[in-house]
């Protein structure tokens, strides 16, 4: 063997490492979307989205296979949001692939090769299934990035305002930089049916920029975790044991007038713990789960 490519296969793994530990931290965090593109003449272009915000980034479990990244948003000294969760996986071969209207299914890689790819998996403000990509870590130019591109139900942003599509193709790059990391995306907004081509309404850009600052400026947001992760621990833990036992499901938005997350809340105020709080969590989750068939809704991956 080639003693330059050993070096590489030894070092790459380390550097892996290094730049999944470089996500986690104090950010002020700028978002920034604009579409760019849509093959109908006709087609009136949304308004830009731009805002921000301050960012905690704390890493629940680290090792040299995995990470769970969880996000805070600080709001103001008083007032802390959970907000989107990120798991990173070395070598996965079974994923959550989105297919369309709340629909996930489990697929296998089968006998493609994830040498060398990380997993990263991006959860809801609820700890539900968002999406999943793989893709290999690339240190090229003094450059440290990594790809991928999968499907995504509509962003948050746009998920209340529209329903011209539903389906978001994302083309994830994450970029680790001098002074934080940013998350870039080109995004194809399509509709999708079964049986049918998928139809693209309009393509978008979007920037991710975070800044790291003194860690300090999160200390109300690492306050704030330490007094609820071990409840948030317990919800992914009844994730885990629901997701485990499916191969495909529907995730229902609302259950007697509320979200997932409201529930959830309600939950955590009764104050329960042990056997009693992971019981309740998991029957909570599974009002929201149901069988893609009850629904209608075509399971093919």
């Amino acid at each position: 063997m080639l003693p330059g490519v050993s070096t590489y296969c030894l070092s790459q793994p380390k550097q892996d490492l290094q730049a999944i530990q470089r996500l986690c931290g104090c950010f002020e965090v700028d978002f920034r979307y604009a579409e760019t593109f849509s093959p109908d003449k006709n087609y009136q272009f949304a308004k830009p989205y731009h805002t921000g915000g301050l960012e905690w980034v704390t890493a629940e479990e680290s090792s040299d296979k995995k990470f769970v990244i969880q996000h805070l948003l600080v709001a103001s000294d008083s007032m802390i949001i959970k907000h989107w969760r990120e798991d990173w996986e070395y070598e996965k071969k079974d994923w959550w692939k989105f297919a369309h209207d709340a629909v996930w299914n489990r697929v296998n890689a089968g006998d493609k090769d994830v040498s060398g790819h990380w997993t990263q998996t991006v959860w809801e403000v609820d700890d539900a299934p968002r999406y999943q990509g793989s893709g290999k870590w690339i240190v090229n130019n003094g450059k440290t990035y990594w790809e991928n591109t999968t499907d995504a139900p509509l962003p948050r942003r746009e998920y209340t305002q529209r329903s011209d599509y539903n389906v978001m193709e994302r083309m994830n790059r994450i970029i680790i930089t001098d002074t934080g990391w940013v998350h870039e995306q080109d995004n194809n907004k399509l509709v999708r049916k079964d049986g049918l081509q998928d139809r693209l309404v309009a393509q978008e850009k979007g920037y991710n920029i975070y800044r790291k600052v003194a860690d300090n400026q999160c200390a109300a947001a690492a306050a704030w975790w330490t007094q609820h992760r071990q409840f948030w621990r317990n919800v992914r833990q009844s994730w885990a044991g629901i997701l485990e036992k499916k191969t495909s499901i529907h995730l229902v938005p609302k259950v007697a007038g509320k979200f997932l997350y409201q529930q959830l809340d309600g939950l955590e105020e009764q104050r329960l713990a042990g056997a009693d709080l992971q019981q309740q969590t998991t029957a909570t989750l599974l009002k929201y789960v149901e069988e893609p068939a009850k629904k209608g809704v075509a399971v093919n991956p």
